[in-house]
């Protein structure tokens, strides 16, 4: 079966990103959200991000004109049901995904894939409530989407070579690199990622060092291209929080204890750059550190 038409179910950083890189491929794109000015505000921002491609010679002004004009988007779920493929790329919270899924598949073709966009969650339990676990996996990308060259295919228990095969051969087509993960939390990427990322808010937490000796330790003595603690800001405090959450349930684990100052800045509501405060403060005209 070829796929042809994509939906994708969420316009935030992750949703407009997979939407950018599938128009660019060829795709046609459905893109949904529950908000109009999310829809608004995302086809704006791959409008100006496929600028900057073609202001950097990766695209022509003509491919950026076909791929725009590939994306359409909508309010209601059910349109999603005349996609080939729909990528949920929502928020991170197994409670949402699932009510996503309960009502999109009333509405879908019988041979249509469903796929999340999960950094964490089983994928089993998820494809568990729909129709076709046979025909459900995990396609996570990493952010920002258009750049980052690979993408976690998870299988659950039942997901058929079928189905694997034609979400490997999207990959392939994006010009990205696969790397196959088995359904335990959190896969490979995060499991071993956000752990490091708590460990850093261990460090900061226990005073060993404060927010611009922590990073500038990682990044200059091993050459990490971002420190943990501006990583989590990119990736957002309460996603992190939500990662830790899922290891330490899913594997009762002391080790992926969520560290207690993770969690107060998430109850504090600064989540990073989104919420212009995490362990940085970026209101002003550089990030400043919080501790």
């Amino acid at each position: 079966m070829e796929i042809q038409k994509i939906g994708v179910i969420g316009a935030g950083q992750m949703g407009n990103g997979i939407a950018h890189v599938m128009a660019v491929a060829g795709y046609d794109v459905l893109l949904n959200d529950i908000d109009q000015d999310a829809l608004d505000k995302a086809v704006a921002l791959i409008a100006r991000n496929l600028d900057r491609q073609v202001s950097k010679e990766k695209i022509t002004a003509a491919d950026k004109d076909a791929a725009m004009a590939r994306i359409k988007t909508t309010l209601q779920l059910s349109d999603l049901g005349q996609t080939d493929l729909v990528i949920e790329a929502a928020t991170e919270r197994e409670t949402v995904k699932q009510a996503i899924f309960d009502q999109l598949t009333p509405h879908l073709q019988p041979h249509t894939i469903l796929t999340s966009n999960t950094s964490s969650i089983s994928i089993t339990r998820l494809a568990s409530r729909t129709d076709r676990p046979e025909k459900f996996m995990g396609f996570h990308f990493m952010n920002p989407v258009p750049l980052m060259k690979l993408v976690e295919l998870i299988r659950g228990i039942a997901t058929d070579e079928e189905t694997y095969k034609s979400c490997l051969a999207i990959v392939e087509r994006l010009g990205k690199t696969a790397a196959s993960a088995e359904d335990f939390p959190a896969f490979i990427v995060n499991r071993i990622l956000i752990p490091m990322i708590n460990e850093a808010c261990y460090t900061l937490y226990e005073g060993v060092g404060n927010v611009a000796s922590i990073d500038s330790a990682m990044k200059l003595g091993a050459n990490h291209p971002m420190g943990p603690l501006e990583l989590a800001d990119f990736i957002g405090l309460d996603t992190c929080l939500a990662i830790m959450n899922v290891l330490h349930d899913g594997l009762a684990d002391t080790k992926y204890r969520p560290c207690p100052l993770l969690v107060k800045y998430v109850e504090a509501g600064w989540l990073g750059r989104k919420a212009g405060r995490g362990f940085y403060d970026y209101r002003g005209d550089s990030p400043v550190p919080t501790r």
